[in-house]
């Protein structure tokens, strides 16, 4: 019987449940109502309590208030998606309650996590019940029921697991979403994930945490004596080509006479290599001869292979967010926000580089890469708002999936953030259009939410596995039309899905039909889709801009 938790013993349980997370995510993610190939409920939840481990992992606490502090303050910065802020409101709300607790009882923890749902349920705009919110609410108070007649935490965590279990299984008749796809909540279930995990932990075998993600190829030197290394440095980068049609015939001659274990991709706009050699800045150079240098990894394998004989971590790239913290506590400062140099101010998150031209071209001042793919985080959000020079910033989350990582900010920044919701893109390219920095902070708020409002957006991806919704049984692989929130048509047939988009946009009589087409799309194919487009709506100024998206093969905005 557990009747009291320490600072190692709830650092333990952190770390479990999270690992019991990372090891479900994918099929947390698999509940999502549509099978789109982006970055799901599991997914976000799973990096974004994987921050707070690294948190945890790279300091000493000696109370659980300083553990509680840690995790609270790294899964606010690193929440991803809806999902991952709420679960990031839930620790805070414990944290809260835990303040001045060097160990923590049956009835504290429990109050605590009370505490987070309330925290929760006030930050969420609307809360919606059938959630993350429903099964965290239930749980929890099983939690002080339980406590209030007893000590034992494992019987309690038993409890909580128990009402979790059973309003996860109501979640599909609270939701209509949900029902129509008969699924339960992804965002509920990876709660319960984090609990089990918890107890685990409290019943002495926490689950261990292995991250799935797939990381840069690195070379095999583990087995090798120094004089086997004939070229030290492992360097990756990425250039973006200058010329399509470049021939890259002289540059691999030039790395293989500098290197070896030369491996080079490329596609119309870029290329990657990775080389092992002695001169990695020369290698890097001479690629600038061909384009824009995006992306570099290098890294010493003479050094590693030392540390690892040596029973020591081989330090890598991945390790870089940990140096730099660490030379900022020796008294590195960081620069700090971007001075004002004028009243406002706009961030963008879009992928793609024909989107980016497009929200530069409007007058953006700073850009954050993710989307669909890969939601970015509140941490990723806010710097991108600090580095502009503004008192006041805009920002454009262009994903309903964003909003909330993106209104954290505000708390974590002197300067003021406005996020206007944006679900799409091309509801922030409207947004944008409106932008008029005469205008008073509310007004333009106001004008460019609903310069939002008049865009219907249609998106074209395929479908990454089998499911349902709606009573239509969706095939993996099969094109994907979705509008907002609704699916207009999933088919083999991509003829008929362009004339079943021509039949849903028609509601709107639209006078401005946008087609963004994404980086698996050719300028031929996105043509015949223009055409398609001005023969069905003649009265509309229909326009075709290559936006050079992931996941989408087109989004359609019509206005």
């Amino acid at each position: 019987m557990v009747h009291s938790i320490d600072a190692a013993l709830f650092k333990s349980m952190v770390i479990s449940g999270a690992a019991l997370l990372e090891r479900n995510k994918q099929q947390i993610n698999e509940l999502n109502v549509f099978p789109v190939p982006d970055g799901d409920t599991g997914t976000n939840m799973s990096l974004t309590l994987n921050s707070g481990v690294s948190s945890l992992n790279s300091g000493e606490y000696g109370t659980v208030t300083a553990c509680a502090d840690a995790v609270a303050s790294a899964l606010l910065r690193g929440a991803r998606g809806n999902s991952g802020v709420i679960l990031s409101l839930l620790f805070r709300g414990i944290g809260k309650s835990l303040k001045g607790k060097a160990t923590v009882t049956c009835q504290e923890l429990a109050r605590a996590m009370r505490e987070g749902v309330n925290v929760a349920y006030k930050a969420v705009m609307r809360p919606t019940e059938g959630t993350i919110l429903t099964v965290s609410r239930l749980s929890a108070d099983a939690a002080v029921e339980y406590a209030d007649g007893g000590g034992d935490l494992e019987e309690m965590f038993a409890f909580m697991l128990s009402a979790g279990d059973e309003a996860l299984a109501h979640t599909i008749d609270q939701n209509p979403v949900l029902k129509k796809a008969g699924v339960v909540d992804a965002g509920g279930k990876g709660y319960l994930y984090i609990l089990r995990g918890m107890l685990s932990a409290l019943q002495g075998s926490p689950v261990e945490l292995v991250v799935t993600e797939e990381e840069e190829p690195k070379a095999d030197f583990t087995s090798m004596g120094e004089e086997e290394i004939t070229f030290a440095f492992d360097t990756v980068f990425i250039v973006r080509k200058s010329d399509p049609d470049l021939d890259l015939t002289p540059f691999r001659e030039y790395l293989s006479s500098i290197g070896d274990s030369l491996v080079i991709g490329e596609d119309d706009e870029a290329f990657k290599v990775h080389v092992h050699t002695n001169t990695p800045g020369d290698a890097l150079n001479a690629a600038q001869q061909y384009g824009v240098l995006e992306l570099a990894k290098i890294e010493n394998m003479v050094t590693q292979r030392d540390d690892l004989a040596a029973g020591r971590k081989a330090q890598s790239t991945d390790d870089l967010e940990a140096v730099e913290a660490e030379l900022e506590a020796m008294g590195s400062a960081p620069a700090g926000p971007a001075a004002p140099e004028k009243r406002y101010g706009v961030v963008a998150v879009c992928a793609g580089k024909g989107m980016e031209d497009v929200f530069i071209n409007l007058g953006v001042d700073a850009l954050v890469t993710g989307g669909q793919t890969m939601n970015p985080s509140t941490e990723d959000i806010l710097k991108a708002v600090d580095s502009v020079p503004a008192e006041v910033v805009f920002v454009l989350p262009n994903n309903k999936n964003i909003i909330m990582a993106a209104q954290q900010c505000d708390r974590l920044t002197e300067k003021d953030v406005v996020v206007i919701p944006s679900k799409t893109v091309p509801q922030g390219i409207s947004a944008m259009v409106c932008f008029d920095g005469d205008m008073e902070p509310d007004d333009l708020t106001n004008s460019m939410t609903d310069a939002c409002r008049t865009v219907h957006t249609t998106l074209v991806t395929y479908a990454a596995r089998d499911s349902e919704f709606d009573g239509a049984a969706i095939k993996a692989g099969e094109y994907l039309a979705l509008l907002e929130s609704s699916l207009v048509a999933n088919t083999a047939s991509f003829e008929e899905l362009i004339d079943a988009i021509c039949g849903s946009i028609r509601d709107f009589d639209p006078e401005v039909l946008t087609i963004f087409y994404g980086e698996d799309v050719s300028e031929a194919d996105a043509s015949e889709v223009e055409e398609r487009l001005i023969n069905a709506f003649p009265e509309a100024d229909v326009q075709l801009i290559s936006g050079g998206q992931p996941v989408y093969y087109y989004m359609i905005s019509a206005e």
